[in-house]
């Protein structure tokens, strides 16, 4: 099928083929994820030096530990020996060093290979130079982000800017104290759809009215189509009648004591490319991160954060968490509907995005001037 000519209230969106072809989703990888800071753990899962997780950042099996003096290190999760996978499960702990189940090569915590077999007839071998292949960190939030890029980008103008160009200043989102937050609940979803699909569903609100009516009872504005992303600065106000950002309406928990009274009863959403979106309300932060596996999946983890004494008290969360729940389920069950499509003859060039959506061709744009022949991976 042809392209046709558009009104000018309309601009297309990426081909088809963007969101199911493997040969993109491969440049994806290594221009866009592997390139840019990746967002992996919460610290505090974190806490105790040996404790671990691994993720998939790009092709590359990445892992996060604790050190021994305190500081969060990332290294790729293989072993420089033979390149068997170092450590096989998603999360653990070990008690002073990582060991390759292959060949016993043994890697301190700090990532300096410590022990192997027969390692005394081998004096040549340089122990900090056979140690793991070091993954750069910052910790930001609470979290931990790693960039596997060989010069890392700016933190502060990728991460940090996305969060000013959104809110106006970084002070706003420092008011929600979200490092010193806990996890209340922790939800992983696992959606058939391609990464970019939720991205753009995340950006706007056309969809609001038709698929979320829990929310757009809390944030009536949300009816109206348009997305409070689409203003820098803008909270979208809870409705007069409601109490809280739960799904009832009803009255929440404790207010965050940072946010003032400019930010209360006020939902902001934020964009953190390629894979965080952030959720700010009074009283909780809700914090995605995105697992981007395949083409046709993506794995999303979701943290509903409270203040601490919110946590340890045991109070009752459900009703808050009930509600982005539902929406997050919402969202992405209209993804799985509409990945399929993505490989339609009927979407070889595209669809189209009304005026309240056209700020996705902007990430459009983005997106493409990354993958485009000649650009730095990490520009």
């Amino acid at each position: 099928m042809t392209a046709t000519s558009l009104p000018p209230s309309l601009i297309r969106t990426l081909p088809g083929e963007h969101y199911t072809d493997p040969a993109i989703f491969a440049l994806e990888q290594e221009r866009v994820f592997e390139a840019m800071w990746f967002c992996v753990a919460r610290s505090a899962d974190l806490a105790r030096p040996g404790q671990f997780r691994t993720y998939q950042v790009g092709r590359e099996s990445v892992l996060i530990s604790r050190s021994r003096d305190g500081s969060v290190k990332g290294f790729l999760n293989i072993c420089r020996h033979r390149g068997a996978k170092l450590c096989l499960e998603e999360s653990g702990e070990v008690k002073r060093a990582f060991q390759c189940p292959y060949h016993a090569w043994t890697y301190g915590l700090d990532g300096r290979l410590v022990a192997a077999p027969n390692l005394t007839s081998m004096p040549d071998l340089d122990r900090g130079e056979y140690g793991l292949v070091n993954v750069h960190i910052r910790e930001w939030l609470g979290y931990v982000w790693a960039s596997l890029a060989d010069t890392p980008p700016s933190f502060e103008q990728d991460v940090i800017g996305a969060v000013i160009e959104r809110l106006g200043d970084v002070a706003a989102i420092d008011n929600y104290r979200i490092e010193n937050l806990e996890v209340g609940r922790r939800i992983t979803y696992d959606v058939k759809a391609n990464w970019k699909l939720l991205v753009e569903n995340f950006m706007e609100c056309y969809h609001c009215a038709t698929i979320h009516p829990e929310l757009t009872e809390v944030l009536p504005e949300f009816a109206d189509g348009y997305a409070a992303q689409y203003y820098v600065g803008h909270g979208a106000e809870f409705g007069a009648d409601i109490q809280g950002f739960t799904v009832d309406g009803g009255e929440g928990l404790d207010r965050i004591p940072g946010v003032g009274e400019d930010q209360d009863r006020r939902y902001y959403a934020i964009t953190v490319r390629p894979q965080v979106f952030i959720n700010l309300v009074p009283d909780h932060v809700i914090f995605h991160r995105l697992y981007p596996m395949a083409p046709d999946r993506t794995v999303v983890e979701c943290d509903w954060l409270y203040l601490p004494h919110v946590v340890e008290s045991g109070q009752d969360v459900d009703r808050s968490v009930e509600l982005f729940h539902r929406v997050n389920q919402q969202d992405f069950d209209a993804c799985e509907r509409t990945q399929p499509a993505m490989s339609s003859r009927a979407y070889a060039n595209g669809g189209v995005l009304v005026p309240s959506e056209h700020h996705i061709g902007e990430f459009h744009t983005w997106l493409q001037n990354k993958l485009s022949p000649g650009s730095p991976a990490d520009g």
